[in-house]
């Protein structure tokens, strides 16, 4: 049997769509309500930029991400959910680099994850499409303010933090995500030397964790706020500098 070949000269390109999203670990979709994740398209051999923009959407139904045990082919995403469609234009397969940068708002905190595949012309990736996981938190100190100045002779100093999940996810006592499986602590530099380091204990408000400390000694002074997850070993960082007159 001779087999028929068909050369074919001038190939066309042809439209491919292909939907990323960003999952934050160990819980939701990173969408519109914190400002969504940047994804960076390129061609892995050029490094020329094919796509780039923000997932939009919700965060997701609870259940089916972070509740529910997972089945093989079923999706954990709905129309709803933030993603970002990548449309290409391409005449032949490529290797893709695919970069998400999340949460973009919070530059702090903003994590870095990539992947790589391959592209073929006219195969829209759909569905779930390709999951970058972004592991962390956000750390944001609330008190003391950036560059505070502080009288020496106070009696104590409360060290604010709010506590979230790369998603925007609240943390609570007896909570999806539970407060007391968080290791929150506060390290503490006067001058450049470590002079203290303290746990932090959730309040009644959602996310926030405090500790009073006392303050005398004049000086420059630093605060590194840690979070530590114990059972998927998430980690955020948050730290600011003041003042002690």
């Amino acid at each position: 049997m001779m087999l028929s070949i068909c050369i074919v000269s001038g190939l066309t390109a042809q439209t491919t769509q292909i939907t990323i999203r960003a999952l934050a670990k160990d819980a939701k979709f990173i969408g519109t309500g914190i400002g969504g994740a940047y994804i960076v398209v390129k061609d892995h051999y050029t490094q020329e930029v094919l796509a780039k923009g923000y997932t939009s959407g919700a965060s997701g139904n609870t259940d089916v991400i972070v509740k529910n045990p997972r089945v093989r082919h079923a999706h954990l995403s709905d129309e709803e959910t933030a993603k970002f469609i990548a449309t290409l234009d391409i005449d032949e397969p490529t290797l893709l680099d695919i970069e998400a940068i999340a949460p973009i708002k919070r530059k702090h905190a903003a994590i870095r994850s990539s992947t790589q595949i391959w592209a073929i012309p006219g195969k829209d990736i759909l569905g779930d499409g390709i999951i970058l996981e972004i592991p962390g938190f956000i750390v944001d100190i609330l008190s003391p303010t950036t560059h505070q100045v502080i009288a020496a002779d106070s009696d104590s100093l409360i060290i604010r933090t709010n506590l979230v999940l790369m998603c925007g996810c609240t943390v609570q006592e007896g909570g999806v995500w539970d407060a007391k499986n968080y290791d929150v602590v506060a390290t503490i530099w006067k001058e450049g030397v470590e002079i203290a380091k303290v746990d932090l204990i959730k309040t009644a408000e959602d996310n926030v964790f405090e500790v009073q400390i006392p303050v005398k000694e004049p000086g420059n002074y630093e605060i590194a706020v840690t979070a530590f997850d114990n059972k998927v070993y998430n980690t955020g960082v948050d730290r600011i500098s003041f003042v002690v007159k």
